[in-house]
């Protein structure tokens, strides 16, 4: 069997009725599942997991909102969370309970998160990140891609889907394999990245997104890594990560008033937070060359009882000692903590002010208001059939209700910056679904081979909304909303 597992985000680990309620879903979608019982220690995953934070996810990830590990000399990263523009310059201030805009925020990823990853130097093996790098679609079978979801044309092609942010980081960390999801759709590409100078070596990028899970569905990949086989089965710390943790500590914050990064502007004293050898160094002695990451699970939070359900039991914030723990040791700020003590304090004003609706209720993770990055700003521009109305049954509106019955078992020209290379990595095994349409003048001329087997695909009906309860006129904002694997059944099947 594989030796790790990674999940590309929307890991759902309800531990009881209350993280119900801190998911980012209608309703009706929020079902107590079995992870309870991994969290009881009832049941043991058969193989160790690494996941990021996807836009419905419950617990903050092993990774956080970003992180780099290493498991069997295998240097893997990860950010957590969707892009979207209006919220990524500012700090981290959400905590439970939650409000109608708070819940979807918490997941929105934020500009210090990307600053922090773009100080590291050494070379990553693998990067994870939810929603897709923009631009990356150029990379592989993109006919292929739009004939499977005909609903992402307008944004492929004005290069307006997916996260710029992601693209800054795939632009500046390299990685040999980037892997994402959210889109529900498998879809491979190879980038060949450009070289700075005629001293660098040519590095490449092989891009894998799977669909969601359900049956009859891409959402499971075997690949072969290169990895140091005498190695422990433990996940290790990244020194260097942690040597740029503490770089920037000084940087945290906890309040919504947006913000910039340092930078090379005039504005800065200082604008680089990378981090030395001697500073790497530092970090390794601080552990005695011991990397391992302790097994230092602690429950807190109570499990839920399917013999005693307690369907109004409310969220609270609460202070991770694990993470307490690993900030203590490494001198650095305990974000959590920090966020409690400015309730406490009183200094955070305002953060259960509603706003605007269209920013409180959109979460696409695609088309956004103008930013700092070359974003499209015209709205929606499609409508995804693996996705649903918010305003569906107003099931969105009420943070209290849940079901606990355990179910059965940035550069604007991204694409610029990198030679147009459209192969196919070998080393990713596709099914023919996934093959190069031998029809793409384009992908011959790359010397793709040609395996093809073209599939209908039926299109669910477009749903038109009324007036508002209020009675306002006028076509009402149809807001998308991420389906994904809360539908009992393949929701791209026509209604």
């Amino acid at each position: 069997r594989p030796d790790l597992l990674l999940c590309c985000g929307d890991f759902q680990a309800v531990r009881n009725e209350a993280d119900l309620r801190c998911m980012a879903v209608p309703a009706k979608y929020r079902h107590m599942q079995t992870f309870y019982r991994y969290y009881s220690g009832e049941k043991k995953a058969p193989v160790l997991t690494v996941f990021i934070g996807g836009d419905h996810a419950v617990l903050p990830s092993p990774l956080g909102y970003a992180g780099v590990v290493r498991f069997r000399g295998v240097r893997i990263g990860g950010i957590s969370g969707i892009f979207k523009s209006h919220d990524y310059r500012k700090g981290h201030f959400e905590r439970p309970p939650y409000n109608q805009q708070t819940i979807r925020s918490a997941y929105h990823v934020r500009n210090i998160e990307v600053f922090k990853l773009k100080q590291l130097k050494r070379p990553i093996d693998i990067f994870m990140s939810h929603d897709w790098p923009r631009s990356i679609y150029h990379y592989g079978n993109k006919k292929q891609l739009l004939k499977m979801k005909s609903f992402f044309r307008q944004e492929v092609e004005s290069n307006t889907l997916g996260s710029p942010a992601a693209s800054e980081l795939l632009q500046h960390l390299k990685p040999t394999y980037w892997f994402s999801a959210h889109l529900h759709v498998k879809f491979a590409a190879f980038m060949q990245h450009q070289t700075n100078s005629k001293e660098e070596l040519p590095k490449a990028t092989k891009f894998l997104a799977l669909d969601k899970c359900l049956p009859h569905r891409d959402f499971l990949q075997i690949i072969d890594i290169e990895h140091d086989p005498s190695a422990g089965d433990s996940l290790e710390y990244d020194a260097e990560w942690i040597a740029v943790l503490k770089a920037t500590n000084s940087l945290v914050n906890v309040t919504q008033s947006s913000w910039n990064m340092p930078e090379k502007n005039g504005l800065h004293a200082k604008w680089d937070y990378s981090v030395t050898e001697e500073a790497i160094k530092e970090v390794l002695e601080e552990l005695n060359h011991d990397l391992k990451i302790p097994c230092n699970f602690t429950s807190t939070a109570a499990c839920y009882d399917p013999s005693k359900p307690q369907k109004h039991m409310e969220p609270v914030h609460t202070i991770n000692p694990q993470t307490t723990e690993f900030c203590a040791h490494f001198g650095l700020t305990d974000i959590n903590d920090r966020i409690q003590q400015a309730k406490e304090e009183g200094s955070v004003r305002g953060e259960y002010e509603e706003e605007e609706e269209e920013e409180e209720m959109d979460s696409t993770g695609s088309a956004e208001e103008p930013s700092e990055y070359n974003t499209d700003n015209s709205g929606l521009s499609s409508i995804n059939p693996d996705e649903i109305m918010l305003d569906e049954e107003g099931g969105d509106e009420d943070l209290s209700t849940c079901s606990v019955d355990p179910s059965p078992d940035h550069p604007p020209d991204f694409s610029a910056s990198f030679s147009d290379i459209r192969i196919m990595p070998d080393s990713m095994a596709v099914s023919s679904d996934d093959a190069m349409d031998s029809t793409n003048e384009e992908l011959e001329k790359s010397g793709v081979s040609k395996q093809v087997e073209e599939k209908s695909i039926n299109e669910r009906p477009l749903k038109r909304i009324g007036g508002n309860e209020n009675g306002n006129s006028g076509i009402k904002k149809i807001k998308r909303r991420n389906q994904a694997i809360y539908a009992a059944e393949d929701e791209d099947k026509t209604e």
